[in-house]
């Protein structure tokens, strides 16, 4: 078990403050899990973080650039900078996992600019390369092997992240959706709810083990059944449900193991 030093407690706290929901479940993983998932996902922080760093996209650039650098030292399996998520990072990660990092950082290029997806495969691919690599390099830390399983649940969780996003990307200009009428909006939320229930009708494959790293997927379907039902509340950000069912609902997936 990775002990926790002052890196991994500030990177507990930037989880805390900027990432609530993943806290959560961090918080509701076995004390083992703890450290290594907090390592990613404040890595996760600081990557998203990165293209809203200036509003000169060179310097943007630049620091999402720092984070494919520190993936290829990690991959290389040589000395990695020093940087308080960085460090802890390059103990977590496998130099095959940290080979996502690359792609994970060229999607995140997207935010820097404010031109639209070329089209829906775009921005699945989008969906997969953020969403998708984070919780397969936070699932295969954690045991799991089937990273196709992995990512076609991400796939819906990250659908439902995207939703709840839009009126703040909306708010910087940026153009996230192809089709933000009605029917496009439920249609988009549509193949969220198709890869979830597809993804937990093999949920057998799934060693128990990396159980924590899916819990951040906890309210996805609820929220993507709401997009198809009232698309309007997406532009409206009220997509979400009270904070006595998001907790119960988060209870009831760690009792039950059915994420």
């Amino acid at each position: 078990m990775i002990p926790f030093d002052d890196d991994l407690t500030a990177c507990a706290d930037l989880v805390q403050k900027g990432d609530p929901d993943r806290f959560a479940t961090v918080m509701a993983a076995p004390v083992e899990a703890r450290a290594p998932l907090f390592a990613i996902y404040a890595f996760n922080l600081e990557l998203a973080r990165a293209p809203w760093a200036s509003t000169e996209a060179m310097i943007a650039e630049m620091r999402v650039q720092w984070w494919r650098d520190v993936g290829e030292e990690i991959a290389a399996g040589g000395p990695v900078r020093r940087h308080f998520v960085a460090t802890p990072l390059a103990k977590v990660l496998t130099p095959k996992l940290a080979r996502h990092i690359d792609a994970m950082a060229e999607a995140r290029r997207w935010d820097i600019y404010r031109d639209p997806f070329e089209d829906e495969a775009a921005l699945a691919d989008h969906i997969d390369k953020t969403t998708g690599s984070l919780m397969w390099m936070a699932a295969a830390t954690l045991g799991a092997s089937d990273e196709a399983l992995v990512r076609r649940f991400a796939y819906g969780v990250g659908v439902a992240n995207w939703l709840r996003a839009i009126p703040k990307l909306v708010a910087e200009k940026r153009i996230p959706l192809l089709d933000g009428t009605p029917s496009g909006i439920s249609a988009l939320a549509e193949t969220g709810l198709e890869a979830i229930e597809e993804a937990r009708g093999q949920r057998a494959k799934l060693t128990k083990s990396a159980l924590p790293a899916l819990l951040p997927g906890w309210q996805a379907a609820a929220i993507l059944r709401q997009a198809v039902e009232e698309p309007q509340r997406v532009a409206e950000g009220t997509l979400g449900t009270s904070e006595f069912r998001r907790r119960a609902s988060l209870i009831y997936r760690v009792s039950t193991g059915r994420w």
